[in-house]
């Protein structure tokens, strides 16, 4: 139809707007610059910050993230030595003694955070760059959105680094222990992590566009 063709037009030309989340004020949305915030007039709470990176940069960071995630996992984390005898653990070397040492609940939740969930954020995140690239929306984009969101709160590299650093010390007292390269390896993913939590993934809402199923009549 025509006029639905017009309406498309007029909705394009309508200036983007921002509802603030905590008064829901509406703005209107423009450009921001290298470090700039958009506050609300109302209640003064961030509606916006400069995305700094871009799209393909994202995806970049994503990729190298997957890259360290693999070498965190299969690279030996540390190296226990007494009276000559030296053993290297990994990842899964750690939850599996956890696990046959009766330690069941702590070793699903080390798996799930340390493994499962960061994984899933991000392959997730990958996905959704993926096609936001072209200025497309990926299938279940509102569903990843939304899982990308729950997720977050559930990536716990950064305390896993942290133990991880303050056993070493203590075990130092008894055993020879060599930090191996997987811990520096989660040391790194610890910090694209951190890096990509402070993205505004929000932006992907604004700069993709949902394909229509079947053309309008």
């Amino acid at each position: 139809m025509e006029a639905s063709s017009r309406d498309i037009a007029a909705a394009a030309a309508t200036p983007a707007l921002l509802i603030c989340e905590q008064c829901d004020t509406v703005h209107s949305r423009r450009p921001l610059a290298k470090g700039e915030v958009a506050e609300c007039a109302r209640c003064g709470a961030v509606l916006e910050r400069c995305r700094g990176m871009s799209t393909d940069a994202t995806l970049a960071l994503v990729l190298t993230a997957l890259v360290v995630f693999a070498q965190a996992t299969l690279w030996p984390i540390v190296t226990l030595g007494l009276n000559g005898q030296y053993v290297a653990a990994t990842l899964w070397d750690m939850i599996r003694l956890m696990w046959f040492d009766h330690s069941q609940v702590v070793a699903v939740l080390a798996a799930a955070t340390l493994f499962v969930f960061p994984l899933a954020k991000t392959l997730i995140l990958g996905w959704l760059l993926l096609y936001a690239r072209s200025g497309r929306r990926a299938p279940g984009f509102r569903t990843l959105m939304v899982g990308l969101h729950h997720l977050g709160p559930w990536t716990m590299s950064e305390v896993f680094v942290l133990g991880a650093l303050v056993s070493i010390v203590k075990a130092h007292l008894y055993f020879d222990v060599i930090p191996d390269p997987g811990i520096y390896a989660y040391a790194a993913l610890m910090l694209l992590i951190t890096l990509f939590a402070g993205m505004d993934l929000t932006r992907l809402w604004d700069e993709t566009r949902e394909e229509n199923v079947e053309a309008a009549p």
